[in-house]
């Protein structure tokens, strides 16, 4: 009876947080949530969601740890449960504050940021305030931190020199965040010739998806060493060259007007063109079947160019006939003579 008596202000305060807790976050979180639900940025409805489950146990260790210093219990008893409290608590808040760094980290990057959303970033940021959230509360506690991070000296000095392949790609990953020569969201053609759209870089991979929506997985390191080709840098507009041929007999100055009326009607009306755009026509072939030339387009992204040629070449196809254009077939002359035939 007396054992109970004596838990009764640490169960007290533990009541109390909770409900104290509770009401928090029913009144002003829940007013915070309406004024956050009005702005354009969603990093406030982030901290206020990571909040919501986290008030509720911080209320019930800091009411557990006020009720226990209030309380009788012997002081051996008092202090460890203290302790052991206040290590709770604080690695409750350094895990919400580290899910709160890497939200942060993804909300505020991107292509025209001031660093990538990649995963590797989000995933640095969490660990760092983690640890250091860690350490922090160790200290707090009375524990000295000191000898822990000369042996995680050491330890990672031996890590390091069995994983110097994984740390190898590590820094590789971070040498090309750093150097926002590709970014996840980028159109990049890889050094063996696959294609596709960058869709994360990892702490040891970077990912690519390619456009029958499969994957690519390269090695930080082999990325960082190939030779890559960007189109989504210095900005994602990709000049499109169409060939065409018409036949000898033609007007070329004739075949030139119409084809830039068919190509500015499809930058105009199809879906990715950019109306602003000249499109341009270069006659540059004496072919076997006719004279060559090239028109010249211009699509918003690299992945337009399908849509926009495809629309072209029908347009175009109909445009000449409408027109009286002959557009060649492939075609042979052949001079044949007859053997002589001595008598």
């Amino acid at each position: 009876m007396e054992t109970i008596l004596e838990l009764l202000p640490a169960a007290g305060g533990l009541v109390a947080g909770v409900l104290v807790s509770l009401a928090v976050r029913r009144v002003i979180l829940g007013r915070l949530a309406r004024v956050a639900a009005r702005t354009a940025t969603q990093l406030d409805d982030t901290l206020i969601a990571a909040l919501r489950p986290a008030l509720p146990v911080w209320g019930a260790l800091l009411g557990l740890h006020v009720g226990l210093r209030m309380s009788a219990v012997g002081v051996n008893v008092r202090e460890t449960t203290s302790q052991v409290v206040v290590a709770l608590l604080g690695i409750s808040v350094s895990w919400t504050v580290a899910r709160l760094a890497g939200v942060a980290v993804t909300a505020m990057g991107g292509p025209n940021a001031a660093f990538p959303a990649a995963r590797i970033l989000k995933n640095l940021a969490q660990v760092g305030v983690l640890l250091i959230g860690i350490l922090v509360t160790l200290a707090t506690i009375g524990i000295s931190v000191a000898p822990l991070l000369a042996a995680l000296g050491v330890g990672g000095l031996a890590v390091g020199l069995a994983l110097q392949d994984t740390l190898a790609n590590l820094f590789a990953g971070f040498h090309i965040l750093a150097s926002r020569q590709v970014r996840p969201g980028d159109f990049v053609r890889l050094g063996t010739g696959e294609e596709g759209f960058v869709e994360d870089v990892t702490w040891r991979y970077t990912t690519v998806r390619r456009l029958p929506n499969d994957l690519i997985i390269v090695p930080n390191a082999q990325l960082a060493s190939s030779v890559t080709t960007n189109f989504s840098l210095p900005n994602s507009e990709q000049g499109l060259l169409v060939e065409c041929a018409v036949a000898y007999e033609e007007d070329l100055s004739r075949v030139e007007r119409v084809t830039l009326e068919v190509a500015r009607e499809v930058l105009r009306s199809v879906a990715g063109g950019i109306p602003e755009f000249g499109p341009l026509v270069r006659f540059h072939t004496f072919g076997d079947n006719g004279i060559g030339f090239t028109v010249v387009l211009r699509g918003k992204h690299f992945t337009d160019q399908y849509l926009l040629k495809h629309e072209f070449v029908k347009q175009l196809h109909q445009r000449f006939g409408l027109e009286g254009i002959t557009i060649p077939y492939p075609q042979r002359t052949v001079h044949w003579q007859p053997a002589r035939v001595e008598a």
